[in-house]
């Protein structure tokens, strides 16, 4: 969440909740202006013969001046609600970014002969990318500064930032409307000066080993990266190497962690496929290293002529199987870290003379250091009960030490270094909140929900020690459970300003997530979605039942597909919550689904459902939050979108909130039924 987006909804959340000592008295008034009511336009939507009245549709017409008007009317409309408490918010705006170190410097890696960093300055928006060579007394280069490319922009953000291998060009993409729109550049680093390609719109790209051809992907009109293509400096267009034609599926471009191989990557959410080259030979033809077979994935990495390939074929968790370059393909794979249950393997990195396999156990990410030589497997200890790790920055093949970054949500982001031979770990730099923050005040603790099927949630809740668990703390709740993706507890800044006025902060790893494996994403995804809302409603019961907090003071909040589980959260137990937050939410889920021109549609059919499917459009439509709109005592809503969100457009908010406010529209949606 942003920082602008978290003030305001802190804001709405204590002038909400009489909890802060330093809160306005008075609470939100919604009738201090006359909120805006959208026109109501004639549309039939619906398939299999199902005809729904949809009078809010003409909203996506983007360029309507009516439509404008109308965003314009409610953005006027929450400054006006909030507009009471605007020194309040100026107050904790003051207070937020009295806590950030604004002048601060990364900690540098090395990589190829140079100490790479990022730094920031105090005042300055964007950070500034440098190196030193050598050593880290040498001269800083400024690589490039963000904010000097920021200049005359109302948006700026890079995508791609990748290094010719003599470290002479820089290759990287920005996007300056928000719309994860990508222009290529290259930077001549020596001169500074940008070095004229042919080249436009970008997606991924990556150097070979030559210093002279980048490979890269492009996108369809639906935002699906399809197309590789390579570029060799000097030539006058790019050739077209791979076009993938199947809708379910994108591809990327990489190489491995030696940088000896090219790697290209077709996957949908559910099957893989790479093909792959000597990254010194980039005009050869590319190899498929196995091929796709539905359901199976696949992740190779390499090592000494071998290929090191995390699969979860003939284990549902994931195993690591091994097989020569020369004959690659599934016959030839021989095991070398057997599934195990209860544990999933996220991700294998072989570095020259061992390798750090990074785990998932219980909903946390564990490390295993895995010597070739002797074959012996050491885990590096991480202290908390809740927290996120994450491997960073570990460039160099030929090392012995594995960097890696910690952080819970009581302790600031952390970069740690291992000694693999002696196993001791450094801090090399922890992020520094200012205004004297002391970690000892609050505490983290994972515990765990009875879901309605008897499953375990996990939670993690997040409290000031001094907080008493009797019921009369807020609570925010926040949930995503989408796409397997694991949310782990981070650490913020910013919601020391919830936690500090009594505020408990908690997590739910409800299914559809990845937190516990495959199994509960697949739990959680397709024909048994419900569960991902049944987990959250279970999860915010709990914390009621055991005292944390109680419905009337607690807020649930999630953004994207989150903003789907917040939506259909609040239509199945609208008493849940008392505020409910849905940052540029998936709400509008039959009409998006059935419109396969719009960016992530069809590659998303194998975890929403295909809506041409009678069935799946059958399921989709007993949770679509915005057809399953009725009259119901509703908690306090505050929705967020961006007009030119690529992701999720800013018309699903628009037309969930014009639908809320019109009564008449509130007919009896289709029924939820049981999850048995």
């Amino acid at each position: 969440m942003n920082t602008r987006l978290f003030l305001l909804t802190l804001t709405w959340l204590v002038t909400n909740s009489s909890f802060a000592a330093d809160a306005p008295m008075s609470t939100l008034d919604p009738n201090a202006a006359n909120p805006p009511i959208a026109a109501r336009k004639p549309k039939t939507v619906g398939l299999h013969g199902d005809q729904v009245e949809d009078p809010y549709f003409w909203l996506r017409e983007k360029e309507n001046p009516e439509l404008l008007a109308h965003l314009k009317a409610e953005n006027a409309y929450t400054a006006a609600v909030m507009a009471p408490f605007q020194a309040f918010e100026d107050s904790l705006y003051r207070e937020m970014l009295g806590r950030i170190k604004q002048t601060d410097v990364s900690a540098p890696y090395p990589q190829r002969g140079y100490w790479l960093y990022q730094r920031t300055e105090e005042g300055k928006q964007y950070p500034i990318y440098c190196r030193r060579e050598g050593e880290l007394g040498a001269p800083e280069e400024v690589v490039l500064d963000l904010n000097e490319l920021a200049k005359g922009q109302k948006f700026m953000s890079v995508h791609s930032f990748e290094y010719s291998d003599d470290n002479t060009l820089l290759a990287y993409s920005t996007d300056t409307n928000g719309h994860r729109d990508y222009d290529f550049h290259l930077r001549n680093l020596a001169t500074g000066e940008e070095v004229k390609t042919p080249l436009g719109k970008v997606a991924e790209l990556a150097w070979a080993a030559d210093n002279q051809t980048i490979f890269f992907t492009t996108e369809n009109d639906a935002k699906r990266d399809y197309r590789l293509w390579r570029y060799k400096l000097g030539e006058e267009k790019p050739t077209l190497l791979y076009e993938e034609k199947d809708e379910l599926f994108s591809v990327s471009i990489g190489r491995s962690r030696d940088g000896r191989i090219m790697f290209m990557e077709a996957a949908s959410s559910r099957t893989t496929e790479f093909r792959f080259l000597s990254a010194d030979e980039p005009t050869v033809e590319w190899r498929v290293v196995a091929p796709r077979r539905d359901e199976v994935k696949y992740y190779p990495e390499h090592r000494d002529g071998i290929f090191y390939i995390r699969t979860n074929d003939g284990a549902k968790e994931f195993r690591v199987v091994t097989a020569p370059v020369a004959t690659p393909d599934v016959v030839h794979w021989k095991e070398l870290i057997p599934g195990e249950a209860g544990l999933t393997i996220e991700e294998f990195e072989p570095f020259a003379d061992h390798a750090i396999v990074v785990e998932r156990a219980e909903g946390l990410v564990r490390f295993r250091v895995t010597d070739f030589e002797n074959k012996k497997g050491e885990r590096i200890e991480l202290p908390e009960p809740a927290y996120l790790a994450q491997p960073e920055f570990n460039v160099e093949f030929e090392t012995g030490t594995f960097r890696y970054k910690y952080e819970s949500p009581v302790t600031p982001p952390s970069i740690f270094e291992y000694n693999i031979a002696s196993g001791e770990k450094k801090l090399l730099k922890q992020v520094e909140v200012l205004g004297g923050y002391d970690p000892s005040r609050y505490m983290v603790e994972r515990v765990r929900a009875k879901a309605a099927d008897g499953k375990q949630v996990p939670l993690d809740v997040v409290r000031r020690k001094d907080v008493p668990v009797d019921g009369s703390a807020a609570c925010w709740l926040y949930g995503y459970g989408s796409y397997g993706i694991s949310v782990d507890p981070s650490f913020s800044a910013n919601r020391i300003s919830l936690l500090d006025r009594g505020v408990i902060y908690a997590i739910a790893h409800i299914r559809g997530g990845g937190e516990l494996g495959e199994t509960w994403h697949d739990d959680g995804r397709m024909m048994t979605k419900r569960n991902t809302f049944t987990d959250f409603v279970a999860c915010g019961d709990f914390l009621v039942e055991n005292k944390y907090t109680t419905h009337e003071r607690m807020v649930i909040q999630g953004g994207s597909a989150g903003g789907l589980l917040i939506g259909a959260t609040i239509n199945l137990r609208p008493d849940l919550a008392k505020i409910a937050i849905l940052d540029v939410p998936f709400v509008d889920v039959i009409n998006t689904m059935s419109d396969a021109s719009l960016p992530l549609t069809t590659g998303e059919y194998i975890e929403w459902g295909n809506p041409n499917n009678k069935a799946e459009y059958d399921y989709m439509k007993t949770y679509s939050p915005y057809d399953n709109i009725v009259a119901k005592d509703y908690p306090a809503i505050l929705l967020f979108t961006s007009l030119n969100d690529s992701q999720v457009p800013y018309w699903e908010p628009a037309k969930f909130a014009a639908k809320l406010r019109a009564g008449e529209d509130r007919q009896e949606p289709a029924p939820f039924p049981h999850q048995s």
